[in-house]
């Protein structure tokens, strides 16, 4: 039987492969470790395309995905978009 993956091991894994600037990880299984919500900045990202960006997230967890069933990548920026996604949300305040 595989070990379960967890939030903390995803968060490792990305952090220790991406540098992200801000790494949120929600284990949205119910705590089996099945299914993963990510929002993601990091510099990585410069001048990457979505798609491209998506694709580095899924090769830093090429291991943790043989047991995940669903990575939900909900934002994947780099921190100058985060700034600007920030600063948008500040003025709608």
């Amino acid at each position: 039987m595989a070990v379960p993956v967890t939030k903390e091991l995803v968060e490792a894994t990305l952090k220790s492969s991406l540098n992200p600037t801000y790494l949120n990880v929600v284990d949205t299984s119910g705590g089996c470790g099945a299914s993963f919500s990510i929002e993601i900045v990091s510099g990585e990202f410069e001048g990457k395309r979505l798609l491209d960006r998506h694709r580095m997230v899924n090769t830093a967890l090429v291991e943790e995905m043989k047991h995940i069933h669903a990575l939900s990548i909900a934002k994947a920026l780099t921190p100058e978009q985060w700034k600007q996604h920030q600063e948008n949300l500040g003025n709608r305040s």
